[in-house]
């Protein structure tokens, strides 16, 4: 009997869908039912592949680019309830998107554990298929945890979902154990799943090389010295350094991803083209969305939806929800003048033609834009109406979703190389944070710096929900000089083309609703929803008791 399965989160079992993709067709010999559903090699890969969009749905549609972006001040949505607190520091646990995004990314984990537990007991897979399916499964889950981590400072680290769900009011674990917790799924990831997939999108051992350097980088602040034991966590966030070992692993880890399959898009703006963006050389690991009309039988939930929130006109696309959110002030004066390409691909300026967009000029007469010479709409993530295209709908671009690519993992190396150091020389390092440059137009540079990697980071990656990760983590050794940064930040300002700038932008006036960014604004609240469901959360933070690790670093890295 043909099947298309969904793994639900919350109740251990399986929900049924009328489409998602070929990943989720298998021939099923039995009742498809959480006991014996696993019954095949097919069947575990099946099981496993709502864990690359279902899942992710209600974090990436609005809260990845709100936080990632919004906070960071790449985003300006004064009039969008699910951005404008973040972009104010004003949020509260009634702000929209916490308990949505809360969900979500424990959405991953529930449904990661239920894979590995089941996959665990069954009989009837090959090992290979088992081992493959429980590291995909861990490859999320350890993903998953590092978001919660970074955004809410503490999680609840369990692996039996159906254990939890009886004991779900308990306090948090810290946030060293859980980015430790991260690590060791990234690395059971990476020591257990193939070096190429049968199936296109699939994540490699060189993805999760790729998520490591960048989480090695986050436990690099958080750590004072030497490998995690639960005692050597950074208590000064303003000491200005960050642990040389994790440091070594991260700059290690982009290298062990470097040799793997990926190369560079050419274009960058390819990396944003219908035709391009779906598992390009680049796309390390993607949402894997489908193609279609959610609401004509598709089903919400394997939809990318996120360019209904950034269409600003029914000129160039189906839904125009967008026409308040637009680049940051901030951000459009920081592109370097030469550095157009990029800026093209990304933002809309004015009088620009865009060709993705059927030759769409910004502005077109009659689109819709209230002050066009006054905003830059953001184009990343819009591909025009369906009459042009024949893809997108109102709900669904039908494209998939970065949540790596090999342009970052480049930067993550530059960054773990130079390390504690005010600049650095390093062939490797200035290789390949060359070769971002070089794809971008840009001149290449004989010495780098913080400043330099900061710059590349926030253009390259913008509104690709990172840039707030990057600042973040910065705070865990320099706080006082990111809070110093982000309160100096012309957020909400209002500005105005003006050719005689550099940017051809000038500052028009001052942003309104904006509060000061203070410590306590580098995580986040819980929603009142999550409080009350487990008033625990807001205790103080537990020990997670870890036992031996499976997979060594020195193996690993040999």
């Amino acid at each position: 009997m043909k099947s298309k399965i969904l793994l639900s989160s919350v109740l251990a079992g399986l929900i049924s869908l009328s489409s998602c993709s070929d990943f989720l067709e298998q021939t099923n010999t039995t009742q498809a039912n959480e006991d014996t559903f696993y019954d095949s090699d097919e069947a575990v890969a099946a099981a496993v592949y709502p864990l690359y969009n279902y899942c992710w749905n209600n974090f990436n549609n609005k809260f990845s680019w709100g936080v990632g972006d919004g906070r960071a001040n790449n985003v300006t949505a004064q009039y969008s309830p699910y951005v404008k607190d973040y972009c104010n520091f004003t949020e509260t646990s009634l702000s929209e998107g916490l308990e949505e995004a809360w969900g979500s990314l424990y959405l991953v984990v529930s449904s990661s554990n239920n894979v590995i537990n089941a996959v665990q007991a069954s009989s009837g897979p090959s090992e290979t298929a088992k081992i493959q399916g429980i590291a995909e499964a861990r490859f999320m889950r350890g993903i998953a945890y590092w978001y919660i981590s970074s955004i809410w400072g503490r999680a609840i680290i369990y692996t039996d979902t159906k254990y939890q769900q009886q004991h779900a009011i308990c306090p948090a674990h810290r946030q060293t154990d859980v980015m430790e917790f991260a690590i060791r799924d990234l690395e059971y990831a990476a020591a257990n799943l193939p070096a190429t997939q049968s199936q296109a999108g699939r994540v490699t051992r060189y993805s999760a090389f790729g998520l490591l350097s960048r989480v090695y980088l986050s436990m690099a602040g958080l750590t004072t010295e030497g490998e995690y034991n639960g005692t050597n966590i950074a208590t000064d966030y303003n000491r200005g350094t960050r642990n040389p070992y994790y440091l070594d692993l991260a700059r290690k880890a982009a290298l062990k991803c470097i040799e793997g399959p990926y190369s560079l898009m050419p274009e960058y703006g390819d990396l944003f083209e219908l035709a391009t963006i779906d598992n390009n050389s680049e796309a390390i690991f993607q949402l894997q969305f489908m193609k279609g009309d959610p609401s004509g039988g598709m089903g919400f939930g394997c939809n990318n939806q996120m360019t209904a929130f950034f269409s600003w006109s029914t000129m160039v696309g189906d839904g125009n929800w967008g026409g308040s959110t637009f680049a940051s002030y901030d951000l459009v004066k920081t592109y370097d003048p030469k550095d157009r390409k990029r800026r093209h691909a990304t933002i809309c300026t004015y009088g620009e033609t865009y060709e993705k967009l059927g030759g769409y000029t910004f502005p077109t007469d009659g689109d819709g834009v209230g002050s066009p010479k006054e905003q830059c709409n953001i184009v990343k993530h819009v591909y025009g109406t369906h009459a042009y295209n024949g893809q997108t709908y109102l709900h669904n671009s039908g494209a998939n979703a970065y949540m790596m690519r090999l342009a970052e993992v480049y930067l993550n190396l530059a960054e773990a190389t130079l390390g504690n150091n005010a600049t650095t020389t390093d062939e490797n390092a200035l290789y390949y944070y060359n070769e971002v440059r070089r794809r971008a137009g840009m001149e290449t540079k004989r010495v780098i710096s913080y400043d330099d990697i900061h710059y590349e980071r926030r253009i390259e990656l913008a509104f690709e929900g990172q840039y707030w990760y990057d600042l973040l983590r910065r705070s865990y050794y320099k706080r006082q000089e990111v809070l110093n940064f982000v309160n100096s930040q012309n957020r909400n300002c209002s500005y105005e083309f003006d050719e005689s700038e550099p940017s051809q932008y000038a500052f028009k006036s001052e942003g309104k609703g904006v509060s000061t960014a203070t410590e306590a604004r580098f995580t986040f609240p819980f929603s009142d929803v999550d409080l009350t469901r487990n008033p625990q959360l807001s205790s103080e933070p537990v020990v997670y008791e870890f036992g031996e690790k499976e997979v060594s670093t020195a193996t690993l890295y040999n």
